[in-house]
Formats: C-alpha cells, structure tokens, sequence
C-alpha cells in the first residue's frame, strides 16, 4: 500500500501525498463540524485524512483519486465511506467507545 502523508496547509486546507508509482498530491478541503461528526472527537483531521485516503486506495489507484475535492463531497462516490472510515480509525488507532 502507498504511503500516505498529510501536511495542514492552513486551517481547513491540507494536502495528501500518496507516494507511488507514481507519487500523487491531493488538495483536501476539511469542514470542521464534519470532521467531529466522523471522528466523534477522538481523532485528529490529519488522522482521519490518513484513513480516507488508505479506505480510497483500497478501491482505485491514487492517480485515480481527485487533485481536489471537499470531504463532505465522498460520500457520493462511496456511499460506505462514513461507515467504513469510522471503523477503520477505531482499529487504526484502538478506540474503544464507551
């Protein structure tokens, strides 16, 4: 699997590397409400973009992936993604909620 590394470039702006062949860069536009909404807190933004792109790259290549695009906006290619992204940070980083 690629590796993935995620740089904040302001506030609600960061850009993604995922190193190849070949290596790609990707401009992410966070909202912040969404963010918690998804992580519930427990995770930081650069976490949960780390596991975006990972739960991507496990359905098409990175050079496949938008140069740029909102958060909130994946839900319509991948209709999972809430789904699966919320349990893929729980196991990525052991969370157990009470």
């Amino acid at each position: 699997m690629a590796k993935i590394e995620v740089e904040q470039l302001d506030d609600t702006k960061f850009r993604v590397t995922a190193e190849g062949p070949p290596t790609t860069n990707h401009d992410v536009t966070v909202d912040h409400p969404y963010v918690k909404r998804l992580t519930g807190g427990w995770h930081t933004t650069e976490s949960l973009l780390e596991q975006t792109f990972k739960f991507m790259l496990e359905r098409e290549p990175n050079t496949l992936i938008l140069k740029r695009f909102e958060l909130t906006t994946l839900p319509r290619y991948f209709p999972d993604y809430e789904r699966k992204i919320k349990e893929m940070l729980d196991q990525a980083n052991g969370v157990k909620h009470g």
